[in-house]
Order: structure tokens, then sequence, then C-alpha cells
């Protein structure tokens, strides 16, 4: 695809563009003040709402996504938080914020790289809130914390093994000779993708199959397996997108992307299905999730997202809201797999929308740009420009390269929470949390 035509917003000069985010802008207090929520409000007319981040190593970023989010569920009814995160580990919090099971996610999940991206301070801060908050409600009224993600082939076959071991024995004798086929890749699922390339048989059919005996038999299990099939259901679907994603991975990075972000909004979608009419959903996933692809460089290669697949599937129904830095700390690794380091973030650069946001003058800030009365503004956002990027790498002597892309913002996002300086979340060990006998403080030992 060729990149966007500009539009008339061209002849604005750069000096009256800050002129404009400067005026526009809505300046915020501190994270921490009980009022720092109270504008994202006029988002809550929404039934998605999508909140990015600008890296998955920032704590500010997860502390605004949890007050904007605390918001729009004890005032709006929002009653779905689903996150960039794998389906199985998700629902070990689901499970504790929604039932009062002991905090074992710290334990027993978010194990594998990147742990940090969850397994955090901030993270355990919101999850402890949610189960005060769902502990006053009747069972059917709290609100779930769920996974989209696409990486636990060998976590989704455990489970999906142990709800037919309970539910239909003879049932998990064959799920186990179809998931035998993968066997070997449960935990180096890269592995498999790259034998197939090779010209190993696939286990396609495989997990395919696995898939329709498990919905075939939804009625009958469904009758006596106390809720837990759409959960069954929903790990098997993950086994056989995973499936599908590690084999894409060696035929080129758009087809896989375009995999996971579909799996992501096919699951986002099931949530909202499942939970009823009255399901309303925050998204919590990195800015290239959920800003629209097709405003960016991603979309013009052939790339798309969560994002512009909810604008599409909900329209106005969907808000897409990006976070942006100027500079400061974040938890990251320099290559997949390595350990996490602490990182010091470089001041954007100077033909980058953050410079701009920079240079409108305020350190936090809410810029919207929906509706008639930021018409202005969306016209001359309508323009491409730089980008950052931080995901779990980052590698600031390659910043240019490997962590800005063009991006037209009016389209993008539909408003952009600013925060000029930001730190690196804080991760926690595996350390199991029993609330009989550990402060209600912890893992913060305030």
């Amino acid at each position: 695809m060729s990149e966007p035509r500009l539009r008339a917003s061209a002849e604005v000069s750069e000096k009256q563009l800050v002129a404009l985010l400067r005026a526009h802008a809505i300046a915020l207090p501190s994270i921490d003040d009980p009022h720092f929520a109270d504008h994202f409000e006029r988002f809550a007319d929404a039934r998605v709402v999508l909140i990015g981040e600008a890296s998955h190593g920032t704590s500010e970023f997860y502390r605004a996504r949890a007050a904007i989010t605390r918001r729009l569920i004890e005032r709006h009814g929002f009653n779905i938080v689903a996150a960039e995160a794998d389906w199985p580990d998700a629902a070990q919090i689901d499970r504790h914020v929604r039932q009062r099971q002991p905090a074992s996610w710290v334990e027993d999940s978010f194990k594998r790289f990147p742990a940090w991206m969850w397994r955090n301070r901030e993270v355990a801060d919101f999850t402890r809130w949610l189960r005060r908050h769902n502990d006053a409600l009747p069972t059917e009224r709290r609100v779930e914390f769920r996974g989209l993600d696409v990486y636990s082939l060998g976590a989704s076959i455990r489970e999906v093994l142990s709800y037919l071991d309970q539910v239909d024995p003879a049932a998990a004798s064959a799920a186990r000779r179809r998931y035998g086929c993968l066997s070997p890749w449960h935990e180096e699922p890269a592995g498999y993708g790259h034998n197939v390339m090779l010209g190993q048989p696939s286990c396609e059919q495989a997990v395919t199959e696995q898939l329709s005996a498990l919905l075939a038999q939804r009625l009958e299990y469904m009758g006596r397996d106390d809720g837990d099939f759409f959960d069954a259901e929903r790990n098997a679907r993950v086994v056989m997108a995973a499936e599908h994603y590690y084999r894409a991975m060696y035929r080129g990075s758009t087809e896989s992307w375009n995999l996971r972000d579909r799996h992501m909004f096919d699951t986002l979608r099931a949530l909202l299905e499942h939970r009823g009419a009255d399901a309303r959903a925050v998204v919590w996933a990195h800015n290239s999730h959920i800003g629209n692809a097709a405003a960016t460089s991603m979309g013009w290669g052939g790339e798309f997202n969560i994002g512009e697949l909810c604008r599409t599937a909900f329209g106005r129904e969907a808000v897409l809201i990006g976070m942006a830095t100027d500079r400061g700390e974040v938890a990251a690794a320099d290559n997949w797999d390595e350990p996490m380091q602490l990182k010091q973030v470089r001041p954007s650069r100077p033909d980058s929308w953050e410079q701009l946001f920079l240079q409108a003058g305020h350190p936090a800030s809410l810029t919207e740009w929906r509706g008639d009365n930021h018409r202005e503004l969306r016209q001359a956002l309508a323009r491409p420009r730089l980008e950052r990027a931080i995901g779990v790498i980052y590698r600031p002597q390659t910043e240019r390269q490997s962590h800005y892309f063009q991006a037209i913002l009016a389209e993008q996002f539909d408003a952009l929470l600013w925060l000029e300086q930001t730190t690196a979340v804080t991760p926690i060990g595996p350390r199991r949390i029993d609330e009989t006998t550990v402060p209600d403080t912890y893992p913060f030992g305030e």
C-alpha cells in the first residue's frame, strides 16, 4: 500500500501546530490525585475504550491506565479489562479478583519473557483494588480481567487437558493424542515453526480437530462443568491460533502480526458477547496495537491491528487513546529473552510528534480531537510525522531505525495522554501472596 495523501493541513506551520496543541490540551494533575481521571469521563459513552502505551516498561503508563480504568468501572459500569497478556496467566488474575482465590498469580503466572510486563507492582496494585471492588458485588456483576494474546501454546494445552480430565476423561485421552503432535514444542514453540518451515509436517489439522471436538460437546459440557467451558474453549482457540502464528513467523512479519491482532480482536469480541448486552470493555495494550494501524506506516505496509478492527466493527463506540512521553527511564531488554535492564529513554527527536507535545509546555495533559469542536486541531494533525514505540526491547543506539515510525495522529487515535517525563515499572518476584499472613501493603512495603 502506498502512503496516504497529505491533507490540507500541510500549510499549518509547526509553530501554529504547537499553539493549537497548547490551546486544546487539558493540563492534568498528578496520577495519584483523585481528580486525575476526571477528564477521561468524556469517553464513558463508548462500548470499548482502548488505552495504549508507548512502552511496555513505564510506570506512569500503567498507573494512568489503571486510574482511568477504575473511574470507568466505578462510575460507568465497564465490566471487562482485556489486556495484551496470555489468556491462562490473565485467568489466574481473573479468578483472584472475581472468586476470592489467593493472589497466586504472582507466584504461578507471567513467568516467561518479558515477566516484568505484567508481574510488576503497578499491576499488583490494580488487581488488589479490583478484588476489593468486586467483593462488594454479586458474582454476576464482578469485573473480569482477561488476556487477549496468542503466545501461550503450552499453557493453553495444559488448561484444555485439565478441563477435559474433569468433565470427560475419554475426550481428554483423545485430546492428548491430538496435542501430542505439539508436545516437543510446548516451551519452545518458535522451534515448531522453524521445523515446519524445513519441511516437517504441521499440527494444523490436529489442533483444528480438537477445537471442533470440544465445540461439538458444548451443550453437554456446559450442563455439568460449573461455567468453565468458556475458559476451555478460549484456550483451545489460543492453541489453534498459536500453532498458526508460530508457523507464520517464518513466512513474514506482516502475516504473523495480522494473525496475532486478529486473534486479539476475536477474543475481545467473544468476551463482549459472552458477558451479554451490558458488556463494556477497557483494553490495555501497546500503542502499536490500539492505535488505528491504517494511519501509520504499519498499515501502509499491509499490517492491521486491534484498534483498526475495533474502529471498523464498533465505529464511534470505540475510543482509541494513545500515550506518549519525551524522556525518562524504562524497563526493557537489549534483545528477546535477555535480562531486563533499567534504560534511559532519550529525549524525543525534533521531527517527532512527541517533540510537538513537549513544546506545547504541559508536563501532563490530555488532548482530544474527536468531534466538531476539535476540527481545526484534527485537520492540523492530519499529516505524517515520526512517532516513537518502545516495546520490551529498547535499543537507544539505533533508536531512529528501531523505534520510530510514521503516523498520522489525527486518524491513529482519538486522544493522546502526554506525560513528559516517566520512570520504569517495578518488577516483583515470583513470591506467593498469602493474605492471611502478608500485610495489605505487600508488595509495596508502604
